[in-house]
């Protein structure tokens, strides 16, 4: 196992109820991953995640649909049962889903539906908006990931979701914008329409300064704090899917540290890490 599961506590103690909004349970030796889905990254199990938990001192945690298990969400329900109630789920389903299996989601805990437009991710944005209809009288709100690049050109559908979404991974500008590029202007615009948070996560997969600062995706979550502070959430992106060694594997605690520094106040900490994540998925 390469992956730390433990080491120093934050230099910033989190509050209590902090809630991780992003994080994926692998477990190939329970269910298998799905042929449509990329190759799973080592397993990431429960029990692992909560000693990250111990570690971090994290107290909730909304389980996300890896895309390595496609449209079977097996794995993410089961995990729900383990957790109980200190988790909710975020799962990838199509339009056609029923009635029935909706119901069957939101009694687990399921708050949300995946939305991947990278990475062979299970339904893109071109499915988008169908989803959103079909999950929204759920009470399910959406997570969405694209290249940030691109959102101008998908302000238009982005700017018809029904009810609450996230743009996750601060944008996932793939080639990292400045704070003043239309592009970062057209996110905060969304984010002004009312409905729409920001997840800091993820900041090591597109920075181009890279660690220990980050300063790229750093100037970009201190300029979405700043302006709306009660539309940013946090996810850790655990185990990293992305990273297949010890040498590639990021600092949890470091980049812990790094966002409640981006954060400033502990004013903004209890909304980043605690109040607008419960509100969102109903802690």
């Amino acid at each position: 196992m390469f992956r730390t599961l433990q080491g120093r506590p934050p230099l910033r103690p989190l509050p209590p109820g902090a809630v991780d909004t992003h994080i994926h349970i692998i477990d190939t030796a329970r269910f298998p991953h799905h042929p449509d889905g990329p190759p799973p990254p080592p397993d990431a199990t429960v029990q692992d995640y909560e000693k990250v938990m111990g570690w971090l001192g994290i107290d909730r945690v909304v389980v996300t649909q890896s895309n390595t298990y496609n449209f079977d969400n097996r794995c993410l329900l089961d995990a729900l049962d383990q957790f109980g109630g200190r988790a909710r789920g975020v799962v990838a389903v199509d339009a056609d889903i029923s009635d029935a299996a909706l119901d069957e989601m939101t009694a687990k805990g399921v708050r949300g539906a995946r939305i991947m437009n990278l990475l062979r991710g299970a339904a893109g944005l071109d499915r988008m908006l169908d989803i959103n209809a079909r999950v929204h009288p759920f009470g399910m709100s959406l997570i969405v990931q694209f290249d940030g690049r691109e959102i101008l050109h998908h302000l238009p559908a982005l700017e018809q979701i029904r009810g609450d979404y996230v743009i996750d991974h601060t944008g996932k500008f793939l080639d990292p914008v400045a704070p003043d590029s239309p592009e970062f202007k057209a996110l905060l615009r969304l984010v002004d329409r009312g409905n729409c948070y920001v997840k800091l996560a993820g900041c090591y997969e597109t920075s181009k300064f890279g660690a220990p600062g980050f300063e790229d995706l750093g100037a970009l979550s201190r300029a979405v704090i700043a302006h709306a502070p009660d539309r940013v959430i946090w996810g850790s992106n655990w185990p990293h899917n992305m990273a297949t060694s010890a040498e590639t594997y990021p600092d949890d605690v470091a980049l812990l540290d790094l966002v409640m520094d981006w954060a400033g106040s502990e004013e903004n900490i209890q909304k980043i890490f605690v109040d607008n994540a419960t509100r969102l998925y109903g802690f």
